[in-house]
């Protein structure tokens, strides 16, 4: 079986056309342009990478972008009083933390502080019981990107069996519930897999639709799939030899996948496009509450 590589990298760059579109549109009826303030402590590369891709998005889009950037020896307390000074500046529409923050601070207590009306990572405990309800504010970036690839690729996610691999806060619990709602590319099945999950492999045979989010290099193997299987790679890993790889060793998996994404080029894309949508909306949302 030959798979369709899910391009995310068009499919993102489709989504940020009509953002853009959108965005204009907002900014010639209000006079208001949406603004993404990022804050970015310490000097972890990846983490510098990340912010910049999402400021170029930003920018072409038409959304504003501003770079807080703190010393990694910036203290929780100096942290916080700048989230609340993000938090009332009424010209500042979303607000993005960058993750991992310096071992001294603690992540979930800088996260909360975020107010969730300017929460376009979708975080904040208000916005997750929200999308738990199935009447989210925002969508969490990264599953929100996964799904959005299921409903442009036509994969038939209702009554499919949707096994996600991780149980993260970021992408492996939203991801779940995200496919368990009523609603497009929903309505699934979904099984949660972790380190403590017995007979991992029996699982991830039964899956219909496989969702890698683990963070191991090549976790997932041919023999961990069955045939026709549509697979979505999370994972973004580098090796020693400094290749960028997925969670899923991809040659053997994608011979049997009747769909997959590469990495790079799947998901990352449609994580940044997420985090635009996310900010149009928060700015739409502010707006109409003045």
């Amino acid at each position: 079986m030959a798979a369709e590589i899910i391009d995310g990298k068009a499919i993102a760059a489709r989504l940020r056309a009509r953002i853009g579109e959108e965005t204009a549109a907002f900014v010639r009826e209000t006079g208001i342009t949406p603004h993404l303030a990022a804050v970015l402590v310490g000097d972890d590369p990846a983490s510098a990478v990340y912010v910049r891709n999402k400021q170029r998005a930003c920018e072409q889009a038409g959304l504003k972008s501003t770079l807080h950037r703190l010393d990694a020896t910036t203290s929780q307390s100096e942290l916080l009083s700048l989230v609340d000074r993000l938090n009332a500046d009424p010209d500042v529409h979303g607000i993005l933390v960058q993750l991992p923050l310096p071992e001294h601070i603690d992540e979930t207590t800088v996260l909360d502080a975020v107010t969730p009306l300017k929460d376009v990572d979708c975080f904040h405990p208000e916005n997750v019981g929200l999308l738990s309800q199935g009447r989210p504010r925002f969508q969490p970036c990264t599953p929100a990107g996964c799904q959005y690839l299921l409903a442009e690729t036509g994969v038939q996610t209702e009554g499919s069996h949707v096994v996600v691999l991780g149980r993260s806060e970021i992408v492996g619990k939203p991801m779940a519930l995200l496919m368990v709602q009523k609603g497009k590319a929903a309505n699934a099945t979904v099984t949660i897999c972790h380190s403590r999950t017995r007979n991992l492999q029996a699982i991830t045979r039964q899956a219909d639709i496989l969702i890698a989010a683990l963070g191991r290099p090549e976790f997932v193997t041919g023999e961990m799939v069955k045939e026709g299987v549509v697979v979505i790679d999370v994972g973004i890993n580098r090796t020693e030899e400094g290749k960028l790889v997925g969670d899923v060793e991809f040659t053997s998996v994608a011979a049997k996948a009747s769909a997959i994404t590469p990495v790079p080029g799947g998901v990352g894309p449609m994580t940044i496009a997420m985090l635009l949508q996310n900010t149009l909306a928060a700015a739409r949302l502010q707006t109409s509450a003045q």
